[in-house]
């Protein structure tokens, strides 16, 4: 397993995973070994973990595992570095950190590459640092790498009050945008608008297409980040200014959708899009450098926090999958692992 840290590490640790694809009852807590560390890896004795969108997808058999991940879900963990590859710092040992993991993040222990780690000060909650990597980093590269926002541009944010929704109004106001958030009713409406945004729109009762077009006085946004994708495709490019950009980072409406290609042509829009997790370690690892030296100190500043919404203990996960699922959550849900 590499170097080993100070005193012994045990041989097997709980763990919540699951062995046929389906709702979240699904997940059980189980005794598995612990996960080898590759010569990159840190070894994390795990305090939090993050309950993301994809963890449910996965778990609902729709986003395998890539080859060579933990068959575990979850992408994110905060918690102390135990155990070093062979080509890591052994000065990591010992040190909080938050992680950006390819998966096995619902467990008492999970290893990660050491570039995807950020240092977490002894102020920062760790509910709270379980909760920063992977919206943050998925925000990073998709507004403002592929997005290319700049100071004074529009965002157009769909699920505001999402995870991925508030930390993208917070670092998006934190950057000098304007920000213009969708919710699904009044309350989280309110909610997107004490995280910050500028305008928040209640899709279900207003066309948030023609309410974009009035409040810019018809000028529209220049990025749309879009986590629903089908028909909703063709309603953002409607709010797009000239030389708008359209990034898609999940498609919880619908893969497919229909386009007038005249209407990218003539606005010179740009349709782009990621996913995170099958990308490079050394991808994650540069994006992970960018980000610690601009976005992060703004959270171990303190002057960002993660909203969260609930922590459940580990042995629950089934119970934090029901929340997310039924889209009742503002902001992060995290499950509490050591102790739990």
């Amino acid at each position: 397993m590499g170097q080993a840290g100070a005193g012994g590490l045990p041989e097997t640790m709980q763990a919540v995973g699951f062995d046929t694809p389906g709702g979240p009852e699904v997940l059980t807590l189980r005794e598995t070994a612990l996960p080898e560390i590759k010569p990159g890896d840190v070894l994390i004795k795990v305090a939090y973990a993050g309950v993301n969108r994809p963890d449910c997808i996965q778990r609902a058999g729709h986003y395998p595992a890539p080859p060579g991940a933990s068959p575990l879900p979850g992408l994110e963990v905060s918690g102390e570095v135990v155990a070093v590859g062979s080509e890591v710092p052994r000065e990591l040992v010992g040190q909080v950190v938050a992680a950006l993991t390819p998966g096995g993040g619902y467990a008492e222990y999970c290893a990660a590459p050491w570039g995807h780690c950020l240092p977490v000060p002894h102020d920062m909650p760790l509910a709270e640092a379980a909760a920063l990597p992977e919206t943050l980093f998925t925000v990073w590269h998709n507004v403002f790498e592929r997005g290319m926002a700049a100071e004074g541009d529009r965002l157009l944010v769909h699920g505001g009050t999402s995870g991925i929704g508030t930390m993208a109004i917070m670092l998006g106001k934190a950057f000098g945008l304007e920000v213009i958030a969708t919710c699904g009713d009044e309350a989280k409406c309110a909610a997107a608008r004490e995280i910050g945004a500028d305008l928040a729109i209640n899709y279900r009762e207003s066309d948030f297409v023609e309410a974009v077009k009035e409040y810019t006085g018809g000028a529209g946004v220049n990025v749309v980040l879009d986590m629903v994708s089908g028909d909703y495709v063709p309603r953002n490019l409607k709010c797009l200014a000239e030389d708008g950009r359209h990034v898609t980072i999940a498609v919880l409406g619908g893969a497919q959708a229909t386009i007038n290609m005249a209407v990218v042509m003539s606005r010179r829009l740009t349709l782009t899009g990621s996913t995170l997790r099958p990308r490079s370690d050394a991808f994650k690892t540069a994006l992970a450098d960018e980000i610690a030296e601009n976005a992060w100190p703004l959270f171990t500043s303190r002057e960002l926090r993660p909203v969260m919404d609930a922590v459940f203990p580990l042995a629950d996960a089934a119970a934090a999958h029901a929340r997310m699922e039924a889209g009742d959550h503002i902001g992060k849900i995290v499950l509490k692992v050591a102790g739990s």
